[in-house]
């Protein structure tokens, strides 16, 4: 199974934990037109399947999740990236933000970088935590929401999509993570502090 359908929703969350998930959400997007992705940690570690989707990076959110380095048949080496999220109450919005903006980094980044550096090529970008159904679904529907606003006009229609890609149901995100991109959202529309405490 390369890439698990809406119906995916219909399965517990164990069962469906054991199965690897990937799910368009954009193209066209950055300098290369890159694909963006969201899946769970079993896809970020299958190469064959990160390969036969063109997929060279990806990003963790989950701070509970470690990711092994990755190469694959091809010898393309896979960026990762991690950006190390609870999932539940006990984020700054800051630290969600970085998610968003690492992503965008990401997105925009050059390959290979220098002639030192691991082999890498240009491909799509695998966004995921441990389910890819909380914390992945809040930072992706935040960067649509910030990043495409003509197509994402607030964030509830970008959650939105992002749930019918993926196959959630109103239950996910997690409320905690849905309050912190809305806090965060509050931030940036008043000019946000970046060592303001935090308030959990």
């Amino acid at each position: 199974m390369t890439r698990m359908p809406p119906a995916s929703a219909l399965l517990p969350e164990e069962e469906e934990d054991r199965l690897p998930v990937l799910c368009e959400v954009a193209g066209g997007l950055g300098p290369h037109s890159a694909s963006l992705f969201i899946g769970n940690k079993v896809a970020a570690d299958d190469p064959a399947l990160l390969l036969t989707e063109g997929v060279t990076s990806t990003m963790n959110l989950a701070v509970n999740v470690e990711m092994a380095p990755l190469a694959l048949s091809d010898g393309t080496t896979i960026r990762r990236t991690h950006i190390g999220l609870i999932d539940g109450p006990g984020n700054a919005p800051q630290h969600l933000l970085a998610g968003v903006m690492a992503l965008h980094g990401m997105l925009m980044q050059d390959s290979p970088g220098k002639p030192h550096y691991p082999p890498h090529r240009r491909g799509h970008v695998l966004v995921h935590c441990r389910g890819g159904r909380s914390r992945s679904a809040t930072v992706i529907a935040l960067y649509l929401h910030l990043a495409l606003p003509e197509r994402f006009s607030d964030f509830g229609s970008a959650i939105n999509h992002v749930r019918q890609v993926r196959g959630l149901g109103d239950n996910q995100p997690q409320p905690a993570m849905l309050a912190l991109a809305r806090d965060a959202l509050t931030h940036l529309s008043t000019g946000l502090r970046i060592f303001a405490p935090a308030k959990f």
